[in-house]
């Protein structure tokens, strides 16, 4: 081995000695230049630069004719000239050009002239991954018979992929099974081949066909592959029994569902073949009666019939035994139980029961007072058999759920009154949550009974009567009512006057006495206008409950006049029953000398005190004349020698009443010379002098303090107005058609003045009612909201006060003439007239002041 090395090695120095020489006499005459590229590369893709490999310049390569020699594969490449650069003429297909050839190249001959050059070009191309692998024949099948034992080889056709090397297909897959396995056999150039193994015994009643799928996937990134679907068919064996499709079978139906309806097929399946394959139906032997009387099975199909009305209220499943057997020789029989549920369907409708009720309920309950019980039933089951319960109206009542399902009590929620609502008619709705739902009402009667808890109620408060005086003792005068909204004793009202000590002695006075069931009040004694004017007193209205209930009301009471006083002369002065003055006038005065004035004065107010004066008896009725309103008597003409000296005259003074009172006064005129009148005069001048200032004096004084005590009732009467609740002060708002006056009036006449005497009238707002008592008033009841009160409070006072401010000024008027005519007056017995006139009317502003604070306080 040592000896040999030596002499090998001599050897290959000689080789490369000449390889290297023919290199060098070859390179003189040309050059060998190798590109690659990849096929498929577009059509001007620069394969390499020729001038730059072979060292020559640009500018020579156009000179020089370079160029690819005719007859080489230049129809794939082309020299630009100009830059020297081989290009791609067209996309070259390397399957097509070289076929399956590993290596694949391509020679070009470089010609340049000028000198004459060639020059060698190889072009390798590249294999790209363009093509997949693909099976001629894409579907195949085999047969194999099920009693086959494992181990069995198949050669299966391999894939053809035009790719070479790594490319080409490089191994199979076949899909995933129980049964079968892939080999894969490398045969060389002929490819890989494929080979299908058995592993195990098929079973033609469990899998007829088996499907596989060959996959053939070659070496690119990413690989591509082919697929062919393989089918094997099974080769029967008769070897089993009948088997029914589902391991349980299990249906539900509608309850109510009707009459031959099929509500389940079962299927049994026999995998043999013939008369060994065929089946039929029927119920098991241990199936009772009552299913077969329901149910019946069709023995070709298999389907389950109804025979009979399925109830869920009776029996809400049923399990029936079902039997499949074959045809053959020896039958082969298979059993199943299928479980039959029945649906509730909301066919029954709920029930309401009433387990306990109180007809009967205080209206003072407690709220949730129970009032029933009661219990609602629904045969069905789920939400068909929940039920809810409510009023179809609002009462005031609720249902309250119990703890048991379906009971419920009906209790109190708001608080009830009898006097509103003495029955309700509750109509109770139970309602299923079923689809459709069910309903079912039941009415029940509660009845609220009374309870002491409503005080009487009179019809007005306060009551405002008038009674005319001189009225008949023990006749009934007017009446008060009263109302109770309770019922029976609850309601039985008794009357009775509330007497207190402050109040005893004013009604002993007057004696009033009621009827204790109606409300009639009576008195036992005539009224006297002139004496008492008005009173107030306050009747009580007691319920006969338990405990007893009571209100009062205040009744005002005004006496109106009736002309029951006789005119009273007060001039000339009344002696031993009689009128009779004399009166001395100088023989020598003319027409129309005022001779004296007859002064008369009626208690009555109003026309019954309006007096009329008539002279009755005169001598000469051409001499005198009376003035029919002030009483004054004049003479008519002078006086002559053949005139009598004395005369008579018989005046007559009578009221304005319907039935007229009269009185009557004599006046003896006696016609005096001059002389002995002015002396007479002259004496009455100087007393009448002395007496003038005191009496001036205390007329003043009076003035003044009645002055002040009309200013002092304003200001009570407005200050009473405004502290007056919001209904005292609705209740007496002046009706549309009040004339605003608020008394009565006396007139009479002093000498030329005329004078008016100021009383009081009926209150403001009250209204004679028809078919009450005559005298009876009522006063309306206009209430009004607080805001529309307060808003309309000064429109209210002020007429009043209005009216006070014009009788105030009315009054200082007639008082100013009372004074005015009191300056002119000639006697003391005038004097005395006047000063009792002037107190009389003092008087009346009294009594005004006083009812003035009455009303208002009504």
């Amino acid at each position: 081995m040592e000896r040999k090395r030596p002499g090998a090695s001599k050897d290959e120095l000689r080789w490369i000695a000449f390889i290297v020489v023919v290199i060098l006499v070859w390179s003189s005459a040309s050059a060998q230049i190798r590109y690659s590229i990849a096929e498929g590369v577009n059509e001007g893709t620069a394969v390499g630069n020729i001038a730059k490999d072979l060292g020559l310049e640009k500018n020579t390569l156009k000179e020089r004719g370079c160029r690819i020699v005719e007859g080489s594969s230049e129809s794939f490449f082309h020299v630009d000239q100009n830059d020297g650069i081989l290009y791609v003429d067209r996309i070259i297909d390397r399957e097509k050009v070289c076929e399956r050839n590993i290596a694949c190249l391509i020679n070009l001959k470089t010609v340049l002239e000028n000198p004459l050059e060639i020059h060698y070009v190889t072009v390798e191309i590249q294999d790209v991954n363009d093509h997949a692998p693909s099976f001629s024949v894409k579907q195949y099948r085999l047969e194999i018979s099920e009693s086959v034992l494992p181990g069995l080889r198949l050669q299966l056709q391999a894939a053809h992929d035009p790719d070479v090397g790594q490319f080409s297909v490089q191994e199979y897959k076949l899909s995933p099974n129980n049964h079968f396995r892939l080999e894969v056999k490398d045969r060389g150039k002929e490819g890989k081949i494929p080979i299908l193994v058995l592993l195990k015994t098929l079973d033609r009643e469990t899998k007829k066909i088996h499907k596989l799928l060959l996959s053939a996937i070659d070496g690119g990134k990413p690989s591509k592959s082919g697929t062919a679907e393989i089918f094997i068919d099974v080769l029967d064996v008769n070897d089993n029994m009948p088997v029914f499709n589902e391991d349980t079978y299990s249906v539900l139906v509608n309850e109510n569902t009707p009459t031959g309806t099929t509500i389940v097929k079962v299927n049994a399946s026999d995998l043999d073949e013939g008369s060994n394959g065929e089946l039929i139906y029927s119920l098991g032997s241990n199936v009772n009666h009552r299913i077969r009387e329901l149910f019946r099975v069709d023995p070709n199909t298999g389907e389950i019939i109804i025979q009979d009305v399925l109830d869920f209220e009776s029996e809400e499943s049923y399990e029936i035994d079902i039997q499949a057997s074959d045809k053959g020789s020896a039958p082969l029989r298979t059993d199943k139980s299928v479980l039959v549920k029945i649906v509730d369907l909301n066919d029954n409708a709920p029930q309401i029961e009433v387990t306990s009720f109180s007809k009967a309920i205080t209206e003072d309950a407690r709220l949730g007072t129970t009032v029933a019980l009661i219990s609602v039933i629904d045969k069905d089951s789920g939400l068909n058999g929940k039920v809810i319960c409510s009023f179809n109206e609002e009462v005031p009542f609720k249902l309250s759920p119990s703890t048991h399902d379906n009971m419920y009590s009906i209790i109190t929620k708001s608080p009830l009154d009898r006097e509103k609502q003495a029955i309700y008619d509750v109509t109770i709705v139970a309602k299923d949550a079923g689809t459709p739902s069910l309903t079912s009402v039941k009415s029940i009667t509660i009845i609220v009974s009374d309870v002491n808890d409503n005080r009487p109620e009179f019809s007005a408060n306060p009551y405002t009567f008038y009674v005319t005086e001189n009225n008949l003792p023990g006749v009934s005068l007017f009446s008060v009512r009263a109302s109770d909204h309770d019922e029976g004793e609850n309601s039985h009202i008794s009357y009775h006057i509330l007497r207190d000590e402050k109040e005893n002695s004013k009604l002993s006075s007057y004696s009033l006495n009621i009827n204790s069931d109606n409300g009639e009040i009576l008195a036992l004694k005539s009224f006297d206008f002139e004496t008492l004017k008005t009173f107030q007193f306050q009747v009580v209205a007691s319920d006969s409950g338990t405990p007893s209930l009571s209100n009062n009301v205040t009744v005002n009471v005004f006496i109106l006049d009736q002309n029951d006083n006789a005119p009273v002369i007060l001039y000339p002065l009344s002696s031993n029953g009689s009128a009779q003055g004399v009166e001395e006038i100088p023989r020598n005065v003319n027409a129309g000398h005022l001779v004296t004035k007859v002064r008369a004065y009626d208690a009555d107010i109003g026309y019954n005190g309006w007096l009329l004066f008539s002279l009755q008896e005169v001598a000469d009725h051409g001499l005198f004349a009376l003035d029919r309103y002030t009483g004054q008597i004049r003479t008519l003409r002078s006086f002559t020698e053949t005139d009598e000296a004395e005369h008579k005259l018989l005046i007559l003074v009578k009221d304005n009443g319907n039935v007229s009172l009269s009185a009557t006064a004599t006046v003896i005129v006696k016609l005096v010379e001059p002389k002995e009148a002015f002396a007479a005069s002259d004496v009455k001048s100087a007393t009448k002098d002395d007496e003038d200032s005191n009496v001036i004096f205390y007329l003043m004084i009076t003035l003044g303090a009645v002055s002040v005590l009309f200013l002092i009732s304003i200001i009570v009467l407005i200050a009473m107005q405004c502290s007056k609740s919001t209904d005292d002060t609705s209740k007496y708002l002046q009706k549309a058609d009040y004339d605003g006056t608020l008394c009565h009036s006396i007139q009479y006449r002093s000498g030329d003045r005329k004078y008016m005497l100021v009383g009081p009238r009926m209150s403001i707002g009250s209204t004679i009612v028809s078919g009450s008592h005559a005298n009876t008033l009522v006063m309306p009841d206009r209430r009004r909201p607080p805001e529309e009160v307060s808003n309309n409070l000064l429109p209210c006072i002020l007429p009043q006060v209005m009216i006070f401010v014009i009788q105030f000024q009315f009054q200082f008027n007639s008082i100013q003439s009372l004074l005015a005519d009191f300056m002119s007056i000639k006697n003391e017995t005038e004097t005395h007239t006047h000063i009792y006139l002037f107190l009389m009317v003092v008087k009346l502003d009294l009594d005004r002041i006083s009812t003035m604070t009455s009303n208002t306080s009504v």
